[in-house]
């Protein structure tokens, strides 16, 4: 996976967890049953209750609070405190800390986006008590002792010093800088060498008091746990966090289209990205972006990026595109990387496809398979364990999607027509595309 997909997954929620155990309620989207749950003191989640296994899962995201939040000249603060909430809180040093996790065989990580800042955490049953405890202290009382802070800095500097010159890495600053010109979206996520040695331990105590708040917490649980008790494990935790979040406001963005962008590397292979703009997560014809996309390079083997760039030229080992949506910008992004002396070959060919998605639509064969495809995945993609249903109970509150998705959902593209998806091509992929190539000079 190239550096420029990895920038775009961090705009979702979609973050990986090995070894949770498959809730057998996920195998069909209408088995999920959501509660809503609030607590005494007020604070919302979203609940699905399973007991097949003694485990209880959570994923929790405080809206807002991302990368957009890193202070200029900071840059990396947010990804610098994801790094470190686990490394020692209240009396317990780091590595105490450490170990009583794995004693408890508590899984507890962070993660920070652009736009937001997540926690997932999972506990066994029979250590509740004790689990949630720790969860409390990760959240409200973080140590940030001084040899943890310089450890953890010291592993991401060390990771972006040894990317300086991957190609994938080239091409996602290039992304940044030409897309989102001037945004905080144009920063990465994990800052430069410089910005993050500027990061004190003061930086991130002052980014957790203040980009933490009730009002920009949003929760999903699913496992053995009932609402009684998830009310009241949900005010020891986020409780003492303050009621309203200090949040810089951040403006929203329309992807800068028609540029070409190059960059010079000597690397046998070159990297091609496109960008567009795309929909927004609460337009109505959302849907009918979504199948015009996977038409194009969504839908893997069956793309017609794929099939022209991969399967009938053999000039690549894969091609694709995807819908993403920030909470300041949307937009429709691919890439593909070939041999540099068909460099420009395979940018013609995604010109070609683009052009002719948005003169003729997509077939009704096509669309038929698009929509099968899209409605048969999500359940494998979405429900297949206990934090993957946490994220997506977390995803459907960040995007104001109602208690009532899942079970909508079918509906909703079921309702799409052939001409809604042919609007909606030629609306999108007429625009000029930017196209950001990383590469030896001669292609």
């Amino acid at each position: 996976m190239t550096a420029f997909f990895q920038t775009i997954r961090r705009a979702s929620l979609a973050l990986g967890f090995t070894g949770i155990a498959s809730l057998g309620l996920a195998t069909a989207a209408e088995a999920v049953d959501i509660r809503e749950v609030t607590s005494p003191g007020g604070i919302k989640a979203l609940l699905v209750e399973d007991y097949t296994n003694p485990l209880i899962a959570m994923r929790f995201a405080f809206e807002g609070a991302g990368s957009t939040q890193d202070k200029p000249g900071r840059e990396g603060t947010a990804n610098l405190l994801s790094g470190l909430l686990d490394e020692g809180a209240g009396e317990i040093g780091s590595q105490a800390f450490q170990a009583k996790l794995d004693e408890l065989g508590i899984s507890l990580s962070y993660d920070a986006g652009y736009d937001n800042f997540s926690g997932n955490f999972r506990t066994i049953v029979e250590n509740e008590d004790a689990a949630f405890d720790m969860l409390r202290l990760s959240v409200n009382e973080p140590r940030f002792d001084e040899e943890p802070v310089a450890r953890i800095r010291g592993q991401i500097a060390a990771g972006i010093v040894s990317q300086e010159n991957d190609p994938g890495t080239l091409a996602s600053k290039a992304f940044r800088a030409t897309v989102f010109p001037n945004h905080p979206y144009s920063r990465p996520v994990e800052g430069t060498v410089e910005t993050l040695n500027a990061v004190t331990a003061e930086d991130l105590r002052t980014f957790r008091s203040t980009a933490f708040g009730r009002d920009n917490l949003v929760v999903g649980v699913v496992g053995a746990i009932d609402a009684q008790t998830l009310g009241r494990r949900l005010d020891e935790v986020f409780g003492p966090l303050r009621a309203t979040a200090e949040l810089t406001p951040v403006p929203d963005v329309q992807p800068v289209t028609g540029k070409v962008e190059a960059v010079t590397l000597d690397v046998p292979q070159t990297q091609i990205q496109f960008v567009l703009p795309g929909v927004k997560r609460d337009a109505p014809d959302f849907f009918a972006a979504y199948l015009a996309n996977h038409v194009l390079g969504g839908g893997s083997f069956t793309s017609r990026l794929y099939q022209e760039i991969r399967e009938k030229r053999g000039l690549a080992y894969g091609a694709g595109s995807s819908l993403s949506n920030y909470d300041h910008a949307s937009l429709l992004a691919g890439s593909t990387a070939t041999r540099a002396d068909k460099a420009t070959e395979s940018v013609g060919i995604i010109r070609e496809q683009l052009k002719r998605l948005a003169e003729e639509g997509p077939t009704a064969d096509e669309l038929a398979k698009a929509k099968a495809f899209v409605k048969g995945s999500y359940a494998v993609q979405n429900l297949s364990s206990s934090l993957s249903i946490a994220s997506t109970l977390v995803g459907i509150q960040l995007d104001d999607l109602g208690i009532d998705y899942i079970d909508r959902r079918q509906g909703l593209i079921d309702a799409v027509t052939l001409d809604d998806v042919k609007a909606i091509a030629k609306r999108l992929l007429s625009v000029e595309p930017t196209v950001i190539t990383v590469g030896p000079a001669a292609a």
